[in-house]
């Protein structure tokens, strides 16, 4: 039996518009909107991080600085706080992306899909199973965050992973749905992969999360998938064509969601995380319950 490869490259596509959240993301890349006092990304690369990760794939547009500025160095700032004796501030900004870890930084051309974003990252890959990880899902473990679990997963079976969890079948229009068949405990094999489906045309309730471990196999298939409306290419229909030659296995990740590409899963996020930060939890707890006490009346029958 041939020696399974770890997983160590992480593929982040960030070139997106984010135009649920103009005009804030007229400028400013939908990556980079803080939760609490850390952007997207960061929560994003410090799951990776923890997973094993030691090159970040970066697939970003030609505007999109920001992001590759947020993980170099800042030399100014970082000799004024060291210079004010700030020591552990400057240690939050250095310690972002440790030692021995590499960044690559992709430009994708024009945005034709979340597909393509991956295509883009195939020089970088090469030939090894590598991991993506959709910032906009940001997931909140109490353990070993979903990434980690993911690729242990990976390890242990060799097989690509897909960051499951199961929504209400009304819902089954805005997401990848797969369908499944009994593997191991807590794990499905997928055998079908369906984009965005009809609530009577979806296969299950299980739908995908940007969570994904991925043999370099999927690269070939999408090359050979046709683009759909506006040129762009889907990972899922990628994954779809791989099924028939690699397996895929289902992972419903412990930990919880925010779907912070919506407002609302935004807002959730920064009140939760906000709850946990020593600093504010007070008075974030005496703030929501003067709301409370403003609006509730106003919501009794």
């Amino acid at each position: 039996m041939s020696r399974r490869q770890a997983v160590r490259k992480a593929v982040f596509p960030v070139a997106g518009l984010g135009t649920r959240f103009l005009p804030a993301t007229k400028s400013i890349p939908k990556e980079m909107l803080p939760i609490v006092d850390k952007p997207l990304i960061q929560y994003a690369v410090e799951e990776a991080l923890e997973a094993g990760i030691d090159t970040l794939i970066f697939v970003t547009s030609r505007k999109k600085h920001a992001i590759s500025d947020h993980f170099d160095t800042a030399f100014e700032l970082e000799t004024r706080l060291a210079d004010a004796g700030k020591l552990e501030l400057l240690a939050r900004i250095t310690e972002i992306v440790p030692e021995g870890v590499a960044r690559v930084h992709v430009t994708q051309p024009e945005a034709l899909g979340l597909g393509h974003a991956v295509l883009c990252a195939e020089s970088v890959v090469g030939d090894e199973p590598f991991a993506i990880v959709l910032a906009d899902d940001m997931i909140r473990s109490q353990g070993r965050g979903a990434l980690a679990q993911m690729v242990d997963v990976h390890d242990q079976t060799g097989s690509s992973v897909i960051g499951v969890e199961e929504i209400p079948l009304e819902m089954t229009g805005s997401y990848g749905i797969v369908g499944v068949k009994p593997f191991a405990e807590k794990l499905q094999e997928i055998h079908t992969i369906v984009e965005k489906p009809a609530p009577e045309d979806a296969p299950s309730r299980l739908g995908v999360v940007g969570r994904y471990v991925l043999s370099p196999h999927v690269f070939s298939c999408l090359r050979d998938v046709q683009a759909g409306a506006g040129g762009e290419i889907q990972l899922t229909d990628g994954i779809a064509a791989m099924l028939k030659s690699h397996q895929v296995l289902a992972c419903p990740f412990s930990g919880v969601r925010y779907d912070c590409g919506s407002r609302y899963g935004f807002i959730k996020a920064t009140i939760d995380y906000a709850l946990e930060h020593p600093g504010l939890r007070d008075d974030i707890i005496d703030h929501m319950l003067g709301i409370l006490a403003q609006y509730l009346p106003e919501r009794e029958p």
